[in-house]
């Protein structure tokens, strides 16, 4: 944060939907680290006097040597682990030999600076060059025609490996000629680990985020609750050949021959339909009254989904997209009774819409909890079942990947 030191004060979790008393008692009680009385702590923080320490400087020297000592595939595999520079599988070792064939899937130079990336705002932002990148889209598994695609995703400074409590995970979709240039799967299994672009460019994506940020430890600089199994090597290009609308990159403003990664953030929840079936309102409509309201979503439809919301006289994804923002509902209570909402409440105070209105909103008032611009949809799946998901996804970021070629 700035600080080689930083006073921090703690107190425990939830603080959302507690009474005025319970939460009276973490500051009138004691700091849950420490076991000194919190406000006790909290005022020789904000008055104690400055050490040495803590006047050292706000960076640090990184000692890191570029290359490790020679030793047994076992043991370098076993450094690797106990450095947590995996994510937790085994990995292709990245000699030197091996990198140098990645860097040749890219005309940019090893040492160009490709971005910044942190595992939560609060931390320092590390740079990182083309061939860090490449290092670890080696110990993925990814082959060098990929690269471009990978250099694309580490230059957007959106991490796969947030540390949010909630557990995020992050979700590129690829868009353009590339994916048929590395014969990216947008069929039967595009979500799963089937073809091996779609698996190893997801993998470098989330080893060069937990390498190239700081870290991702579990008590340190990782602390998501729970996890979150997107986190693997969820990428998903789009079927547009068989789409019957446009294409998720042509929506946001690019030419259909770009080719592009969108990055959305989230990966909280998931929900799965069939459909359209008679009642794929009233499945629509529980759907996203289920959401979690702080991560619009972000719907993948088979073609053949698609294709039935066409005949239904969904011409567009707009249409679509109109249909639900005008359906995802919540009482006020409701909308607000949510601990990442609480994020949004500044934005609602200071008169910003449409979170002012929802603020202003009687407790038992139905609101809409979304904006048409929040909601995406992608079409993707092998046509076997008319099957769609919606997952829990912010649109972050859209990053050429044609720059990194």
């Amino acid at each position: 944060m700035g600080m080689p030191r930083l006073r921090q004060a703690y107190t425990p979790h939830p603080v959302v939907d507690q009474s005025a008393a319970h939460l009276r008692g973490y500051i009138d009680g004691s700091d849950a680290v420490s076991g000194r009385p919190f406000m006790q702590v909290v005022l020789d923080g904000l008055t104690g006097p400055l050490e040495d320490a803590d006047l050292q400087g706000l960076s640090f020297e990184r000692t890191t040597p570029r290359l490790v000592e020679p030793d047994t595939d076992y043991n370098l595999q076993r450094l690797f682990e106990d450095n947590r520079w995996t994510d937790m599988l085994p990995i292709v070792l990245p000699t030197e030999a091996r990198v140098e064939a990645m860097l040749k899937g890219t005309s940019h130079p090893p040492h160009k600076v490709v971005g910044r990336l942190r595992p939560t705002v609060f931390r320092e932002s590390w740079e990182f060059d083309v061939e860090k990148v490449a290092v670890n889209a080696v110990m993925a598994g990814a082959r060098p025609e990929y690269f471009p695609v990978i250099l694309a995703l580490a230059s957007s400074g959106i991490t796969a490996r947030s540390s949010s409590t909630t557990s995020f995970a992050t979700i590129p979709v690829i868009n353009g000629p590339i994916r048929n240039e590395l014969a990216m799967n947008t069929g039967i299994g595009v979500m799963g680990p089937y073809n091996h672009a779609n698996a190893t460019i997801g993998r470098a994506y989330g080893l060069l985020s937990q390498n190239l940020q700081g870290g991702s430890v579990p008590h340190e600089s990782y602390m998501g609750s729970q996890g979150n199994w997107y986190a693997y090597t969820a990428v998903i290009p789009e079927a547009e050949e068989r789409s019957p609308w446009q294409p998720l990159h042509v929506q946001k403003g690019f030419k259909p021959t770009d080719s592009i990664a969108s990055i959305f953030f989230g990966g909280w929840y998931t929900h799965a339909g069939y459909g359209p079936r008679a009642t794929w309102q009233e499945k629509m409509r529980h759907s996203l009254a289920a959401v979690e309201q702080y991560s619009p979503p972000l719907f993948v439809m088979d073609p053949i989904v698609a294709r039935g919301f066409v005949d239904l006289g969904f011409d567009t994804k707009e249409k679509l997209i109109a249909w639900c923002a005008d359906n995802a509902l919540l009482t006020a209570r409701e909308y607000w009774d949510n601990q990442s909402i609480q994020l949004l409440r500044p934005k609602a105070v200071a008169g910003i819409e449409p979170y002012a209105s929802r603020l202003k909103a009687h407790p038992d008032e139905v609101i809409k909890i979304y904006e048409p611009s929040e909601i995406n949809i992608v079409v993707a799946g092998g046509e076997t079942q008319g099957a769609w998901k919606m997952i829990s996804g912010a649109l972050r970021a859209t990053v050429s990947i044609d720059l990194w070629r």
